[in-house]
């Protein structure tokens, strides 16, 4: 039986060979995306593990150890985050840490090798003069997160470790990672791989739909000479379970390309090591028997009405329509998310709990609704019908809505996920930035904490570093409130820098923002034409009030930038904030959402085409089934042309239907969640949603058009005489 299943898939003539072929390529683009999904979870937690050690956390239970006094803080090069971990040993047995022989001591530091090959290629005063003393080694890639990753240990003694803030002791230093981050990309993996998968899995699905009638009717006519429904189950799953095998094989051998691909791109803001990226082996036994296993599976319960009776495939009659009531978790799913319009949980976990589930109703509701929607559009057109090809296609569309939906469900979804993520990220983006468009020299800023004066000399040494325009110091503004600026300038200072604005007349210190520019994106004085508001504090109120920060104006090159960081950290050996740029301060979360937005953009240049390809096979296994009525119908006079148009019809006006839904409601569960989430209303999105939403469709419509010359193949006369 299984050699005769063979035979009937791959030498029954052309029509068996063309859909195991489609089935094979199905089965091998979603196997390999299944595997490379979970091997990008795999290498998130290990990504996450070995950049556990790096927070310094007390181990409980560990070696015993000297302890050991550790800071660890933020530091920026070249616009890349960069940690910095400072130890001050006070014994000669300090505690063990990952990818080190021992820790350093004064005058020593470690380094990654990414933050070597900087160090080496970049002068002494832009990057090395930030770590005192000599490198004594390179830091193993097996405690690190990423191969990019800029990781330094500097070895200072315990008193100027114990001067940073948040410093500690540990004697033992743990390993374990934090599962919140992980938790958190997990989900986005989620999302993504289900978006890039769930369009597969109904090309899959359409795939083994190809020739569905003929099938039964091949199966029927054995049923009626004899086989048993074993036996044509057993047929049926050969066939199937034969391309699906193929199909895995072949994903397998797709997995490297994709998992090369996956570590060049920085999903989590830095490139996985191409080691972690690996399924496992159990998964991958599970992929390679399951994957089959389902094909086989899907078989047989294809088969349910020829098992019933041989003559079953005949009797066939058109199905129920679906009711309104499939609108109801649609709904439901939007005014779950429209609840919490201020009633915004307080934590992360509930407000998770509280909008992700709304997130999966909706979907789920998209997909039930469906059918429902194709059909009413259906009717619609064909009550405004007024050609024939209109009318042939619109009946067709509302006997069998289900059928033509199912086609183009995956897109469905993948076209609401994609506008949700446009929707929420673009709006961030534009409630959270700040224009620096007009101003004539980019600003560097340094808090240096509550306490302290700022001695003149550090002053003049930032004011002789190359490339630093101004060096500018900022008082705490007593008068701080909501609404107010932060700090306090002296007008004289502010006077030499016109292109931030100017103090009102007769004031001698004015209240100013410690960027120098603000944070409201709707400020419509920017640049020279602000006026800043004056400070009531006197020469001596001053003297005595704190210091807030140290600004530098900077001549835009990239070599100023580093060497006035480097300036400035030496200046403030104890700082906790960094020096940053305005456009560095925020980078890590833009950054994310830009990463975020492009796993979004793959999701629709991706699954539009497979939708289009789940389409070609629909419309080609419908032309297929339906070549004696085409046949009749150009012997009765209508042109070959109106029946291409029938066919462009059926395909056409469910994709465009429902990418329009999709992205309508991808639109409105964003609007509803950024409303509750943080009070924005949605921003349209830019030219390149509607750019690559246009491009994916033209594809999946120009993938169409290709199978349309099949008409003129298969409805000629000898068809209606033979059939």
């Amino acid at each position: 039986m299984i050699r005769f299943g063979l035979r009937l898939a791959l030498a029954n003539g052309r029509e068996a060979l063309l859909r195991f072929v489609v089935i094979a390529v199905a089965v091998a683009l979603g196997t390999g995306l299944l595997l490379a999904t979970t091997a990008g979870v795999r290498a998130l937690d290990a990504q996450v593990g070995r950049g556990a050690w790096l927070r310094g956390q007390p181990a409980a239970g560990g070696p015993a150890a000297d302890p050991v006094v550790w800071a660890g803080r933020e530091d920026f090069f070249g616009g890349r985050s960069m940690w910095r971990i400072d130890v001050g040993l006070k014994g000669a047995n300090p505690p063990v840490v990952p990818g080190l022989p021992r820790l350093p001591g004064p005058g020593q530091y470690y380094v990654s090798p990414a933050l070597h090959d900087l160090i080496a290629t970049h002068p002494a005063d832009q990057l090395a003069a930030r770590f005192p003393g000599h490198e004594a080694g390179i830091i193993d890639e097996d405690a690190l997160e990423s191969p990019d990753s800029l990781v330094a240990v500097v070895g200072r003694t315990p008193g100027e470790v114990g001067g940073i803030p948040r410093a500690h002791e540990v004697t033992a230093v743990s390993t374990e990672p934090l599962k919140i981050p992980t938790a958190a990309m997990d989900l986005v993996l989620s999302v993504v791989a289900g978006g890039l998968l769930f369009p597969l899995l109904v090309f899959v699905g359409t795939a083994t739909r190809l020739s569905a009638t003929r099938r039964e009717q091949r199966f029927a006519a054995m049923r009626l000479i004899g086989a048993t429904p074993r036996q044509v189950t057993q047929l049926a799953a050969v066939e199937s379970g034969a391309a699906a095998v193929a199909g895995t094989i072949a994903g397998f051998a797709l997995f490297p390309a994709l998992r090369a691909a996956m570590a060049a791109v920085p999903l989590t803001t830095e490139r996985f090591f191409p080691a972690d990226l690996s399924p496992g082996l159990p998964i991958a036994v599970l992929v390679a028997l399951g994957v089959p296993l389902g094909a086989v599976a899907a078989a047989a319960l294809a088969m349910r009405r020829v098992r019933i009776s041989p003559l079953g495939v005949v009797r066939q009659v058109t199905p129920r329509p679906p009711r309104a009531w499939r609108l109801v978790p649609l709904v439901a799913g939007l005014v779950e998310l429209a609840y919490f319009i201020g009633r915004k949980p307080e934590t992360s976990s509930g407000q998770t709990a509280a909008f992700l589930p709304g997130f999966l109703i909706t979907m789920v509701g998209l997909v039930i609704a469906g059918p429902w929607i194709t059909m009413v559009g259906a009717r619609l057109m064909a009550r405004h019908a007024r050609r024939l090809p209109t009318l042939v296609a619109a009946r067709r569309l509302a006997d069998n809505p289900r059928a033509a939906f199912r086609a183009i469900s995956g897109v469905m979804l993948a076209l609401f996920v994609v506008s949700v993520a446009t929707g929420v990220i673009t709006t961030m983006n534009f409630e959270r930035g700040v224009r620096y468009s007009d101003l004539a020299a980019v600003t560097m800023d340094q808090y240096v904490g509550p306490e302290g004066a700022l001695p003149q000399d550090v002053s003049d040494r930032l004011r002789r570093v190359q490339g630093v325009t101004f060096a500018l110091v900022l008082h705490d503004n007593p008068e701080d409130g909501p609404a107010s600026p932060s700090s306090i300038v002296a007008c004289a200072d502010l006077a030499r820098i016109p292109q931030y604005g100017t103090c009102a007349p007769g004031a001698e210190y004015a209240q100013i923002w410690s960027n120098l520019v603000g944070f409201d994106r709707t400020r419509t004085g920017t640049g020279a034409a602000t006026v800043w508001p004056a400070a009531s504090v006197t020469a001596e109120q001053i003297a005595a009030l704190p210091l807030d920060s140290v600004v530098v104006g900077l001549d835009g090159t990239a070599a100023a930038r580093e060497r006035a960081r480097t300036a400035m950290g030496l200046a403030f050996p104890d700082y906790e904030v960094p020096p940053l740029t305005d456009l560095e301060r925020g980078s890590n979360s833009r950054t994310q959402m830009a990463l975020f937005q492009r796993l979004a953009d793959v999701i629709m240049l991706f699954s539009l085409p497979i939708a289009g390809c789940s389409l070609a096979v629909s419309v080609a296994a419908g032309i297929a089934e339906r070549k004696r009525p085409f046949s009749l119908l150009r012997l009765t006079g209508v042109p070959l042309r109106a029946l291409r148009r029938v066919v462009a019809l059926e395909s056409a006006v469910p994709l465009l239907a429902v990418a329009v839904l999709a992205a309508v409601t991808g639109f409105a569960a964003a609007q509803l969640f950024l409303r509750a989430q943080m009070g924005y209303t949605l921003t349209p999105p830019d030219w390149s949603y509607y750019a690559l939403a246009g491009l994916g469709l033209a594809v999946s419509m120009a993938i169409i058009t290709a199978t349309l010359p099949l008409l003129s193949r298969v409805t000629g006369p000898e068809t209606a005489r033979n059939e």
